[in-house]
């Protein structure tokens, strides 16, 4: 009797599902038809697969799947066509690597035989397309990498890929399919069953963390910086808890995530420059660059503790910064080993008492500082801080789970959020285009949750608006997009005025290679796909035009586009 086979190009798919993949977001081209006919078949057969979502562009598919992990916690799938799909979506591999997201990426490989084979070359560009390291592309920025080279390793490649995806530290892994070995037979063992590899999962080991709760549950001047969140929910309110019990002031410097929320006591803002220059202990928190070198002295006697799932950042050639003590794990959990390891320690109870007067002063200054420049911001055209204080206010005005994604758009002090999960800004990677996408993947990870893409005009032309539009209204989510519009590339034009202060640029009306002008008209862009608009010129006009938008959004259940005019403003 002759054994029952599936296709390999949909084989894949049922081993996606089975690895607890719910979305493959995909850009076909002509590597697909095996993909596409074993997709039919395994309908036909009653394999339980994930949902195929098709992505007009590259850039966008990789940035859903980023978004839909930082919501849900859960590892999605990105298939992409060849060389010239992955080339498209490499930057979005960039920020997915930076910000440590796992992702399964595949990419068809143009079929190597000219003939004789099943699934051999039948048009021009399959001789256009042949490179000789497709995987170059991609290879520094992911963790692992293979080429399928027969159909009968799916189930054991697929299960290496998502455990060392989802391994501290988590990012993507990338397989190049071949359209040959889509195309033949392969038996169905293993590909119906979860991962036969468990993740692997570090934790500190316990010399590390000891010395790092005495140093910082003995220092005089502690600050820690977190730039990545807390991890989780549970992370999120153990540390709010952890700097109040120990009177811990904590930076959110150049945060892409929020750690605490951002109206408490210990929270002191975005500027460490002060308190680090007095800090005896600095503890580092998952972040990438702690610091501007150029701006801070480090005390010659302090103790700098790095912690996170990469303390040291090994795939960053150059980071040099201080660190003493290295304690590595996911952060939640190293936060949890830290706040018992320091359970029992010895406490001054009055010089903490002290301390947390002390900074609380600080951060009710800085705060009342940052809502009076936004405050100040209310004109026409408006600061973009005025836009970030009203967005603040609409949200916690809603009582609904909400996230703002950031990319050069609303600045993250005045919005004044609170929640974990409640704001992501682009990775440090800087591949722009990133905001528009990452939102709608988030989204699509909770429909219920009130998801706002805040974007500059330069950003969102980077994010294939059009794509975006289109994607928003096949699949009926209602994200809210604002874009901040200063008709300008504003992060180029204060990087020539911060490395040439007082310079030419810093004295100019015009800095060249900057100007987006004439703007074009955004809103016609997204009523294309039949989005509410509006532009926004005033910034007595904003608040009544966010409760309009979160009332489309919510009741209407339809994507809302706001084109607002903003001032040209520092760099956020």
């Amino acid at each position: 009797m002759t054994k029952e086979t599936v296709t390999a190009g949909g084989a894949i798919f049922g081993k996606m599902k089975a690895l607890g993949i719910e979305y493959v977001f995909t850009n076909s081209g002509t590597d697909f038809p095996p993909i596409i006919e074993g997709l039919i078949e395994a309908n036909q057969k009653g394999i339980d697969l994930p949902t195929p979502i098709t992505v007009p562009h590259e850039m966008v598919a990789v940035g859903m799947a980023h978004g839909y992990y930082q919501i849900s916690g859960k590892i999605q799938a990105v298939m992409l066509h060849t060389n010239v799909g992955l080339s498209n979506g490499a930057t979005g591999v960039i920020n997915a690597n930076c910000d440590h997201i796992p992702m399964l990426l595949m990419s068809g490989r143009t079929p190597v035989m000219e003939k004789d084979r099943f699934g051999a070359r039948t048009v021009p560009i399959g001789w256009g397309q042949e490179m000789y390291d497709q995987t170059a592309l991609v290879r520094e920025v992911a963790k692992w990498e293979y080429e399928l080279k027969f159909p009968e390793q799916i189930s054991d490649l697929f299960d290496r890929g998502w455990a060392i995806s989802n391994s501290t530290p988590k990012g993507p892994i990338y397989m190049s399919l071949p359209r040959e070995v889509l195309c033949e037979q392969t038996p169905p063992e293993g590909l119906d069953q979860p991962s036969i590899m468990a993740p692997v999962i570090a934790a500190p080991d316990r010399a590390s963390l000891a010395r790092a709760a005495e140093l910082l549950a003995g220092a005089k001047n502690p600050l820690i910086i977190s730039q990545r969140g807390a991890g989780t929910q549970e992370g999120f309110d153990a540390l709010s808890d952890f700097v109040t019990d120990w009177a811990l002031p904590l930076n959110h410097y150049w945060a892409n995530q929020i750690s605490i929320p951002l109206d408490h006591p210990m929270q002191t803002g975005w500027a460490p420059e002060a308190l680090l220059a007095e800090a005896d202990v600095v503890l580092v928190i998952n972040s990438l660059a702690p610091w501007f070198p150029d701006k801070v002295t480090l005390r010659d006697d302090v103790k700098v503790i790095q912690m996170g799932p990469d303390p040291l950042f090994t795939r960053t050639p150059v980071r040099n910064f201080k660190a003493d003590v290295t304690v590595v794990g996911e952060t939640a959990d190293t936060i949890f080993a830290l706040a018992e390891a320091m359970k029992d320690l010895p406490r001054d109870e009055a010089a903490l008492d002290a301390r947390r007067e002390k900074i609380t002063a600080i951060s009710k200054a800085r705060q009342d500082r940052v809502l009076e420049e936004a405050r100040n911001g209310e004109r026409g055209p408006m600061t973009k801080e005025w836009v970030s204080l009203c967005l603040g206010q609409a949200i916690r005005a809603s009582g609904k789970k909400a996230s703002v994604y950031h990319e050069l758009g609303c600045p993250l002090e005045p919005l004044n959020l609170n929640q974990h999960q409640g704001y992501f800004q682009e990775p440090h990677s800087g591949g722009l285009g990133w905001g528009v996408p990452a939102a709608i993947g988030a989204q699509l990870a909770d429909r219920d949750r009130l998801v706002f893409a805040t974007v500059g005009d330069g950003s969102y032309m980077f994010a294939n608006p059009t794509v975006c539009h289109q994607v928003l209204e096949a699949l009926e989510l209602p994200l809210i997009i604002l874009v901040l519009n200063n008709e300008e590339w504003g992060a180029v034009r204060h990087s020539v005025q911060g490395l040439y202060k007082g310079g030419l640029a810093a004295k100019s009306n015009e800095v060249p290679l900057t100007s987006l002008k004439p703007s074009p008209d955004f809103t016609q862009t997204a009523s294309a796909s039949r989005a509410y608009t509006e532009t926004v010129t005033t910034g007595s006009e904003l608040p009544a035009a966010l409760d309009r938008a979160i009332k489309v959004a919510t009741e209407e259940k339809r994507q809302v586009l706001f084109n607002i005019a903003i001032e040209p403003t520092a760099v956020h």
